[in-house]
């Protein structure tokens, strides 16, 4: 006895990805982005003509006595400096052509035509933060920026046994950036494999903290859902559903026969509209979610993704910060 397939339950299908350039302003790190001095840095700061303002090793080579360092101008940690006449000066976040016009600048109520140089000799304002599945997280240090691939391998080596890569993530400033962890670490795609900038951290989480979010319900109302967890890794959207209180055919919070789904994997997207009474009713076979997925029942009848998605922007707000950067950027940002 042949037994056949059950036909797949997805209605509809289409693909989405981020606009390059919200792309490139939110990731950066382009091969010719100058060095931003921040604290812990070293400098060496020149004034031609004028070796009293100089902030200079006496020599070359000479070092600081007390810590090995190349003498020099240290970025105190608020990011600031004491400079000769001009007082301080607050220089994180500048590169050394920034900071060289700015004291060519000041100085210039004091001194003729400055002509100013301004050299790191020690970045220690570098440092990543490794969390998660690393066999060695925790705060690293570098001597130069370094790439993604570069900063994990000071992590040791990532416990691939245990860690979820499609849910990684790299945070810089509050925000986490459009990354493929799986790309880049089993495929070896190197366009994921960004630059890094001081202060990064990079996370890599359990595999047991995986999860889908379900909504269902008009905003507003008492709508079911919420975050539902992977069990062993695995997760179809009938057990998520069954978890967010839906029965057989229980069509008084949603319409079940289209539901959307929304996954992502870095940069890039996937829209899915799933017949999910066929799934039920066991006319359809059954459909994997992957984690991070969002699931979304509307309570009635929607023809666009674009009414689906102002129904469920609401939702999506309250747990902004658990979404996938993608979804963060793509119907959050956008």
């Amino acid at each position: 006895m042949q037994v056949r397939p059950l036909p797949s339950p997805v209605v509809a299908h289409e693909r989405a990805g981020l606009d390059p350039a919200l792309l490139d302003e939110t990731i950066g790190g382009r091969e010719d982005e100058a060095y931003r001095v921040g604290p812990g840095d070293t400098l060496l700061v020149a004034v031609y003509g004028h070796p009293e303002l100089s902030i200079a090793p006496y020599s070359a080579g000479t070092l600081n006595a007390d810590n090995g360092r190349l003498a020099g101008l240290v970025i105190d940690n608020d990011g600031t400096i004491q400079f000769p006449l001009v007082g301080s000066v607050a220089v994180a976040g500048k590169t050394t052509e920034q900071l060289r016009l700015y004291l060519e600048e000041a100085l210039a109520v004091y001194v003729k035509e400055p002509k100013v140089t301004v050299q790191v000799v020690f970045p220690g304002s570098i440092r990543y933060y490794l969390l998660g599945q690393f066999s060695e997280p925790g705060l690293k240090y570098s001597d130069r920026p370094l790439r993604l691939l570069e900063a994990l391998s000071l992590g040791g080596s990532i416990l691939l046994e245990r860690a979820s890569l499609r849910t990684a993530y790299v945070v810089r400033g509050g925000k986490r950036l459009p990354i493929d962890f799986r790309r880049l670490v089993l495929e070896g795609d190197l366009q994921q494999n960004i630059k890094l900038r001081a202060g990064d951290l990079i996370l890599v989480p359990d595999k047991t903290s995986e999860q889908a979010f379900l909504f269902s319900g008009a905003s507003g109302s008492n709508a079911r859902g919420g975050a539902v967890p992977f069990v062993n890794g695995r997760l179809t959207l009938l057990q998520a559903l069954a978890q967010s209180g839906f029965g057989y055919r229980d069509d008084a919070q949603g319409r079940l026969s289209a539901t959307y789904v929304i996954r992502s994997e870095g940069d890039r997207g996937e829209l899915f509209i799933v017949d999910a009474d066929r799934i039920m009713n066991g006319s359809a076979a059954a459909f994997e979610l992957a984690p991070g997925d969002v699931i979304y029942v509307p309570p009635t009848a929607v023809t666009n993704w674009n009414e689906a998605l102002a129904q469920i922007l609401p939702s999506l707000q309250t747990i902004s910060g658990l979404l996938t950067p993608f979804v963060q950027i793509k119907f959050l940002s956008e």
